[in-house]
């Protein structure tokens, strides 16, 4: 999604993007760069439709997240996918709405993996604890050992 601003005598254009994770950014064209967009401005390419961008179009794998992204015109955006079961990249135009919904699912894919890390980290501190005790059993450690 974006809004352009006009600034008059300043010379330049202020363009509100907000970008896949939500975050609102603001891009300035100055007049006397060359860089206002015009009506020659690039025709911009199609969105594809509506996909599930996480899902491997090759393997199936859910594991498929973003190396690039930028803008593709006023609401969608060109995005370089990856896939690290089959590393295979795949570049498409796609809507806000779609990136969005690939955006909630890379969330969910984090939360997963921050469960699964702390669900590690727990059994591996409780096998330590374990051995340590054991080890304090054994009359393996001494206080010299400290």
């Amino acid at each position: 999604m974006e809004e352009m601003d006009a600034q008059g005598d300043n010379g330049h254009v202020t363009k509100r993007v907000t970008l896949p994770s939500g975050k609102t950014i603001e891009v300035v064209y100055f007049a006397d760069e060359g860089f206002l967009p015009g009506p020659e401005a690039p025709v911009h390419v199609p969105a594809e439709e509506q996909q599930d961008l996480h899902t491997c179009v090759e393997c199936d794998s859910e594991l498929v997240y973003p190396v690039q992204w930028e803008e593709a015109g006023p609401e969608n955006w060109s995005v370089l996918l990856h896939c690290p079961n089959c590393d295979v990249f795949r570049e498409g135009v796609f809507t806000q709405e779609n990136v969005e919904l690939f955006d909630e699912e890379l969330d969910r894919g984090a939360d997963v993996l921050a469960r699964d890390y702390k669900r590690l980290m727990r059994a591996n501190m409780a096998d330590e604890i374990d051995r340590f005790v054991g080890a304090l059993d054994a009359g393996a450690i001494l206080p010299e050992d400290f």
